[in-house]
């Protein structure tokens, strides 16, 4: 009889799990249980988030998948809690050498876009929100998006209301390797930054805000096909908010920040696919 074709999602699984064996060793400790792995761990939380849903709803549609339990060597199922504290216990600092990893999965063309979108930090609906006047406070959430295969290089999550040009140097220095030339908006005009961008090889391609006719004659100059480029920020925004969830469900901020890295290591692996 025929073998039967890979789904994505078992490609998604077998693709994160070789990340995961790359990234991390398979236990945080001499003393562990070793009952499941570290990579089994990372695997099904990016399972959780692909499939934009909860713990327990993740490991009850898990009992009827014999061939992704297979290709994670999973002989049982973690309880929700066990997953609930694994995610605790991996710092941001794994999820950013797994998002790393996961960049060189895809092309990239060294032209990045950079642009921030707003996520919510509750799930209540927006005609509840908007009916009883309640204001639900927004994580802020920059990317560095290639603009050839839409890959997230690098995300930069805050909390409070910074400004666009205060976050983008850390960005730039952090990724001066990856990045070639930088595409940005008005919210990122200022001289600080290109002069930044050239200082680590950069070439800036930022649009100025228009007080004199001399900032107009400057936009003019621009190249506006490789600008144009930018909407592909925009895209993974909103693909990101489509797959994955607009929101975020965890309630602490710092759970927050890895989940969103999370978000963007189970795109981009979704799209290596």
């Amino acid at each position: 009889m025929q073998a039967l074709p890979k789904s994505q999602l078992l490609r998604f699984v077998e693709q994160a799990y070789h990340l995961a064996r790359r990234a991390v060793v398979r236990y945080s400790s001499k003393f562990s249980k070793r009952r499941y792995t570290l990579h089994q761990h990372i695997v099904l939380l990016c399972l959780k988030v692909r499939k934009n849903t909860t713990y327990r709803t993740l490991l009850d549609e898990l009992i009827e998948m014999p061939r992704i339990r297979s290709a994670l060597d999973l002989e049982g199922l973690p309880s929700p809690s066990t997953l609930c504290k694994a995610f605790n216990r991996l710092d941001m600092a794994v999820w950013r050498v797994l998002l790393n990893l996961s960049v060189t999965l895809l092309p990239t063309n060294g032209v990045v876009g950079i642009d921030a979108s707003g996520f919510d930090r509750s799930h209540a609906s927006k005609h509840y929100t908007k009916r009883t006047k309640l204001t639900i406070q927004q994580l802020k959430v920059t990317l560095l998006v290639d603009t050839e295969s839409n890959t997230v290089i690098d995300v930069h999550v805050t909390t409070t209301r910074k400004h666009d040009s205060q976050i983008a140097p850390s960005l730039i220095e952090r990724n001066s390797g990856e990045v070639v030339i930088l595409l940005a908006d008005k919210g990122y005009d200022d001289q600080k930054i290109r002069t930044l961008a050239r200082e680590n090889g950069v070439r800036p391609i930022i649009k100025h805000r228009e007080f004199s006719s001399l900032h107009k004659a400057w936009n003019a100059r621009l190249d506006a096909d490789l600008y144009g480029q930018r909407s592909q920020n925009e895209t993974v925004n909103s693909r990101l908010k489509r797959k994955y969830g607009a929101f975020v469900r965890s309630r602490r901020w710092w759970k927050q920040f890895r989940e969103l890295v999370v978000g963007c290591l189970t795109h981009n692996i979704d799209k290596a696919l």
